[in-house]
């Protein structure tokens, strides 16, 4: 590709310059299994390429008080090798352990699968269900913003000239919040989600559900967070009248198209189905939890 330059810094502020100081289009480079298939395909033509796993701490996991912080270049299978976070996010986790091979997993990051912005991307609903933040630098600083803020439509972000996400902060979860992850594919394995849903729920002693989150992928042009399925699950416990509401508020907030994986009604149908699937391995894992993971 002509005209293609490659900065691999190591500091933040080295990186901001490199992307802000472009004057095409310039793209941070993490595990690049997005970004290297789509300029050999030629979707993308970017002037500058900077890759950022040279800066420290911008990949491992670690915690930091009632967080888990999440270097922006880690790869997925690291994250899904980390015990204490699987422990306390199992619905992110099957999130990042669907999104490609075991090849792709050691080289795939969570802001790669964010930033990508596809509709259907596997990690996306159960990190906004457990309500991460991402950190981003860029020319005018730090700042953070909601998961559910970065991507704005197919293809696109909410990012700045020259601002990348440098961490992910997860909250640890509460006593008895738990989370599930479910997508349906028409193959067994490596396929893109025709729905994907994340469910975090909180419980009480007696299994009354106190806060929910429920979030669908590939059903609109961003992830839908389901204030409806929500409100639906908060004040009751996991019944038959229970997950009827919340099957019909899944459909409802439905806005998909029809392509070669699936028809409008086919995934609208399957969005209820799997948002009841999910919310009950949610309910389950929060059942089980006595204590707040730590």
């Amino acid at each position: 590709m002509p005209n293609l330059s490659f900065t691999a810094p190591t500091t933040v502020d080295e990186a901001i310059r490199a992307l802000a100081g472009a004057q095409g289009l310039a793209k941070p480079l993490a595990g690049g299994t997005d970004l290297l298939v789509q300029m050999r395909s030629g979707r993308t033509r970017p002037e500058v390429i900077v890759d950022i796993k040279r800066i420290p701490d911008l990949i491992g996991v670690r915690e930091a008080g009632d967080s888990f912080v999440i270097g922006a270049a880690t790869p997925g299978v690291m994250l899904s090798e980390h015990e204490a976070f699987s422990r306390a996010w199992p619905g992110i986790v099957e999130g990042v352990d669907l999104i490609g091979s075991q090849q792709i997993q050691g080289r795939a990051s969570l802001v790669g699968n964010l930033c990508n912005a596809s509709p259907a991307a596997d990690s996306v609903p159960a990190m906004i269900a457990a309500h991460a933040v991402a950190v981003i630098a860029g020319p005018g600083g730090k700042r953070e913003a909601a998961v559910e803020a970065i991507v704005t439509g197919p293809g696109q972000t909410s990012l700045k000239k020259g601002e990348f996400i440098i961490e992910f902060r997860v909250p640890k979860p509460k006593p008895r919040q738990s989370d599930a992850y479910l997508r349906f594919i028409p193959r067994t394995e490596m396929d893109i989600a025709v729905v994907g849903c994340g469910v975090n729920v909180t419980l009480d002693g007696s299994g009354l559900c106190t806060d929910a989150r429920v979030v669908l992928g590939a059903v609109a042009p961003t992830q839908v967070i389901v204030t409806e399925a929500a409100e639906a699950l908060k004040g009751h416990r996991l019944d038959d009248d229970t997950l009827s509401r919340l099957d019909a508020a899944a459909q409802r907030a439905c806005k998909p198209i029809n392509d070669k994986r699936g028809t409008i009604e086919y995934r609208t149908k399957v969005a209820g189905v799997l948002a009841r699937r999910a919310t009950k391995i949610a309910f389950e894992r929060a059942a089980g939890r006595v204590a707040g993971v730590h």
